[in-house]
């Protein structure tokens, strides 16, 4: 069963590789829209450029060849997994990205646990509470933050708990200079994600909470869950194994469309909460008009989109059975 799970991954990871060349192709373009180049910044900073330094620094950097040569070198090295050179860090791309991402990973792995738990605990009582004083409370919570910008949140969240009651740190992912290892290392990770993640995860959980609500409600009012009261089962058991099961699936299908979502709102967060991830680095890359860092993330995150929308597929058939059964009919066909 495994062994063909594994495989099922592998193909829909490889359906996927078309779109993320796709991507890139659209991206290389883009970014060349806009105004300014590495000589551009680095003439800047160095206050004064001549002409030649100018074209020297152009050279340097490839951007002294016309566009289709850049291209056409520039996929050449993307189909070898090469991302290039960040004149801004000195370092090769693929160095930064894989330095900064496991920090990212980690937050949004966290915002994606939380909100979806939260989410999907929410709109289960709204649904079962339904034109009650607890399910109106929870319509409106959700209503709320589904409309509050995130960067607001997370000022609020800074302001209340990190510099009025002090129990969180205002940024950064561990405390400077401290010098804990094993558990407490994880322990002071752990500290200074909670503000980041709660406020990622705000937006997301109001959404999750509003679809689980209404997907609970159709469910409830579907002819096998009357069927299963008819005969006696528990409310609570038909519930847990008739109608979570099967109102959970589009909150499933969300959570995976969000995913690029959530890399755009990891910029916001990382900026105000001094994150070191892939967002406040694709920032920084912008602001200094490193495209081949910006580029390379970019990949990156397509990457992690197809990769993610696969295993929210493959969830699809943990959570319902019938849907690898249905594969399988097909196959036997």
């Amino acid at each position: 069963m495994w062994q063909a799970r594994l495989s099922y991954l592998l193909r829909r990871f490889a359906h996927g590789l078309p779109i993320v060349l796709a991507i890139v192709v659209v991206n290389f373009f883009l970014v060349r829209l806009a105004p300014g180049d590495a000589a551009t910044v680095l003439a800047g900073e160095a206050g004064a450029a001549t002409a030649q330094y100018m074209e020297q620094i152009r050279a340097q950097f490839g951007l002294d060849q016309p566009l289709y040569v850049q291209f056409l070198s520039y996929m050449k090295n993307i189909l070898v997994f090469d991302m290039g050179y960040s004149f801004r860090h000195g370092r090769t791309v693929a160095s930064l990205i894989f330095e900064r991402l496991w920090a990212t990973l980690l937050l949004m792995g966290t915002a994606m646990a939380i909100s979806t738990g939260i989410g999907v605990l929410l709109g289960a009582l709204a649904a079962r509470y339904d034109r009650k004083p607890l399910g109106f409370a929870i319509v409106l919570f959700a209503i709320v933050s589904y409309a509050t910008p995130l960067f607001w949140v997370g000022l609020m969240l800074i302001i209340v708990f990190a510099l009025n009651l002090g129990w969180f740190p205002t940024s950064g992912i561990a405390t400077i200079g401290a010098d804990t290892g094993g558990l407490g290392h994880v322990l002071d990770v752990a500290h200074h994600l909670v503000l980041p993640a709660l406020t990622l995860s705000f937006f997301y959980m109001a959404l999750y909470t509003r679809l689980m609500r209404a997907s609970m409600l159709e469910t409830l009012r579907m002819d096998f869950v009357t069927t299963a009261r008819a005969k006696g089962v528990a409310e609570g058991r038909v519930v847990r194994r008739h109608v979570l099961r099967n109102a959970i699936l589009p909150v499933l299908t969300m959570a995976g469309v969000q995913v690029s979502g959530m890399l755009g709102g990891s910029v916001i967060v990382e900026s105000v909460f001094g994150w070191p991830g892939l967002g406040l680095l694709a920032f920084e890359s912008l602001a200094a008009r490193d495209l081949n860092l910006l580029l390379g993330i970019f990949f990156l995150s397509s990457l992690l989109v197809v990769a993610t929308n696969a295993l929210i597929d493959l969830a699809y058939t943990l959570v319902d059975p019938r849907i690898e059964l249905a594969g399988r009919s097909k196959r036997n066909d």
